[in-house]
């Protein structure tokens, strides 16, 4: 599901590209074509919705969700390494046998 929240999270950008393509259109057509202010309204309108979009998403607080909490009974990346350092008391056991041999 983290694919449609990467388009949700970029559709007032789409919104506002699309408005900059039917303006300028809209120019590229001059002021000749009857078309050209038909382009023209419906790219400041995209521009405009984009824009309060964002606005709107701005606004938003988004709340932590429970699925993002940590649990009490979560393991920490140092306590997982594949050999653990030994304590003291193993230390000096080992100092200990290697000198008595």
């Amino acid at each position: 599901m983290r694919l449609f929240t990467m388009i949700f999270e970029r559709l007032p950008m789409v919104w506002f590209l699309l408005g900059l393509l039917f303006n300028s259109a809209g120019l590229y057509l001059g002021f000749e074509s009857s078309l050209t202010f038909g382009y023209m309204i419906i790219g400041w309108f995209c521009c405009a919705y984009g824009l309060a979009l964002f606005v709107f998403r701005l606004r938003e607080h988004p709340t932590k969700s429970a699925a993002r909490r940590l649990s009490p009974n979560f393991i920490s990346v140092g306590s997982t390494v594949i050999m653990p350092a030994m304590t003291n008391v193993e230390n000096e056991q080992a100092t200990v046998q290697s000198d008595a041999e």
